[in-house]
């Protein structure tokens, strides 16, 4: 960076082992679309739940190949479905690089989004463990004071998530629960995800059009439909 230069300054995207894992890549496609840049962090759990849904191997020294392979997916599976999505402003760091840029609160970011967030990945923030590049990140948003979104994926849930989520929210973090509506119109399933992913996007402050809003008209999603 030359002299005078203004840093990059990323938005942090986490994904956790929770199911959901077309959530986070429209989350990403959304932040990419927006011309924002990005960090991303990939939980160990979170390849096997991206194997399991995707059939993709999230692999470290081919993570663009396979995280270009991921965004060009479809909700339902099929690839294909989203062309040329471009890559090119996303730094990859290893889920056991404590030593990442993220790791430390004098790296320039935005803040983080952690979508999905699985109820172990919210107990580890809640309780400060730090076990992860995942984990100690959040740590260091929330220190920072800098926007921390939290997607948690599961139900039902027991007291204590729930006492975690109450503990995040009043550190400064948005809960914000994968938890799509139907008043957008939705006609597919896609729908239904980018819905989730457009929320965390508003919580985060970046523009997108990713569902329709709610305008006070009754019934605007069934004439969308």
């Amino acid at each position: 960076m030359n002299a005078g230069e203004s840093p990059r300054r990323p938005w942090i995207v986490g994904v956790s082992g929770a199911s959901g894992t077309p959530y986070a890549a429209a989350v990403l496609r959304g932040l990419l679309d927006a011309g924002e840049s990005v960090d991303l962090v990939v939980s160990r759990a979170s390849r096997l739940t991206l194997l399991d849904e995707t059939g993709i191997a999230f692999r470290d020294a081919h993570w663009r190949d396979d995280l270009r392979q991921w965004l060009e997916r479809g909700a339902d599976g099929k690839p294909g479905v989203f062309e040329d999505v471009p890559v090119d402003d996303v730094r990859h760091w290893a889920a056991g690089d404590l030593a990442a840029g993220p790791s430390s609160g004098s790296y320039p970011a935005k803040g983080m989004l952690i979508v999905p967030a699985s109820t172990a990945c919210v107990a580890g923030v809640a309780l400060g463990l730090s076990k992860d590049l995942l984990q100690r990140a959040a740590s260091v948003t929330l220190k920072e004071r800098r926007p921390l979104v939290v997607s948690v994926r599961e139900t039902p849930l027991n007291g204590q998530t729930l006492r975690h989520l109450v503990t995040l929210d009043d550190a400064g973090a948005t809960v914000l629960p994968a938890s799509p509506a139907f008043y957008a119109g939705a006609t597919h399933i896609q729908d239904l995800v980018d819905f989730v992913a457009g929320r965390v996007l508003d919580a985060a402050g970046v523009e997108h059009g990713l569902y329709r809003r709610w305008r006070g008209e009754l019934g605007g999603g069934a004439r969308t439909a």
